[in-house]
């Protein structure tokens, strides 16, 4: 479990605070992000529920076993071993074995491969992109018009796959080794959804297309989806992926980036460059300032700033050089209330986590304004 109040390293990362909402793998996704030196705030939006004992799964395995399917496609090690297991309980795992020998197997990826042949078995092919487009390639080929093909379903019914093979002519018969089920503690899931609105949160990490509807679901149930589809669409970035899990985002009118190869790596590599390019950097009193999530970057060195020292800087750079009035910088306070000494205190520490007390200059009677380099004023004199 990662906690959003851990102090990140240096890295491409710094500063930035990254929502994990993935169930499956969330260590493996939120070590890669904090090595990077993001903040990893993890909630999982769903469980994985094995369903061993479910009588779906058990029917579909005696059918492979009666009617032996022309093709079996795996798309998970963790599904096929449960599979496998869940079989074995029920005395079926020989049986099951030795038809799957029999089959035309096909593997998505490296580490469901691995599993196939821990259990004595051999896959005929793999794709290289780990895609189940290039699965669906690969068989619409072929040709499926009048073949059995089993697939083991990862947690979620893969409708345009399914449907794309029964267009074919494919009899599908799915395999559901385990369910997507909310989470058991809701809580984690709700804060998120709060730093998603307060802009707590810099971006948004989706790995499966069930964990965006049903983070999309919770928010709507607590009447929050508006505010929230509003800072996915501005401040927050989706990223997911691939272009299967954003869909259910897509379909609520948010745009999201992906990486090309559908992998975590990639996608982590992909907010290394994606974040760090939204960040305000602006030459102010001979130092170089960069305005990241949490965190300002000065001349490289990472400086964590107060939440409230967070929303004045912010206020400040929407129009940098130009005097910010005391009432709007109160204003951009969260909880401040009226009282303008508030901003005072909240300039006093935001300074103080700077390290370099000429980056902002008070202008008597007015306000406070950043002491951006005359070079730039230029430049920056329209915003």
């Amino acid at each position: 479990m990662y906690d959003h109040k851990q102090q990140p390293e240096q890295g491409p990362l710094a500063g930035f605070t990254v929502g994990v909402t993935a169930a499956r793998r969330a260590d493996e996704l939120g070590a890669l992000l904090q090595r990077r030196g993001a903040t990893v705030l993890h909630a999982p939006a769903l469980r994985i529920v094995p369903l061993a004992d479910d009588g779906e799964l058990l029917a579909a395995t005696k059918e492979i076993i009666d009617h032996v399917p022309d093709v079996v496609v795996a798309t998970t090690a963790i599904g096929f071993r449960g599979w496998v297991e869940a079989a074995d309980g029920w005395g079926l795992g020989e049986q099951l074995l030795d038809r799957l020998r029999g089959v035309e197997l096909l593997a998505r990826g490296p580490k469901v491969k691995g599993a196939i042949r821990a259990a004595g078995l051999t896959e005929e092919w793999s794709p290289s992109s780990e895609s189940m487009a290039e699965v669906l390639d690969r068989l619409l080929e072929e040709g499926v018009d009048g073949r059995r093909i089993a697939v083991q379903l990862h947690g979620e019914p893969l409708p345009g796959f399914v449907e794309a093979l029964r267009v074919g002519g494919a009899e599908v018969l799915p395999v559901p080794v385990y369910r997507w089920m909310p989470p058991e503690d809701i809580g984690p899931v709700d804060r998120l959804l709060d730093a998603v609105v307060s802009r707590g949160v810099d971006a948004l990490t989706f790995t499966s297309a069930p964990a965006a509807a049903s983070l999309l679901s919770r928010a709507e149930a607590r009447g929050l989806l508006g505010e929230v589809l509003v800072a996915l669409g501005h401040d927050v970035l989706p990223a997911c992926v691939g272009p299967v899990t954003a869909l259910p985002l897509q379909a609520a009118g948010v745009d999201t980036v992906q990486p090309e190869r559908f992998r975590l790596g990639p996608l982590v590599q992909l907010l290394c460059q994606e974040l760090p390019g939204r960040a305000r950097s602006l030459p102010i009193a001979g130092h170089r300032v960069e305005i990241r999530g949490h965190a300002v970057l000065v001349d490289g060195d990472l400086k964590p700033v107060p939440p409230a020292g967070m929303s004045l800087l912010r206020a400040l750079s929407r129009r940098p050089g130009w005097v910010v009035a005391r009432a709007e910088l109160l204003r951009a306070l969260p909880g401040a209330g009226r009282d303008e000494h508030a901003v005072e205190t909240a300039m006093a520490r935001l300074r103080t986590a700077l390290g370099a007390p000429k980056l902002i200059q008070t202008v008597v009677k007015r306000g406070y304004r950043l002491a951006l380099d005359p070079a730039a004023d230029a430049k920056y004199a329209d915003v």
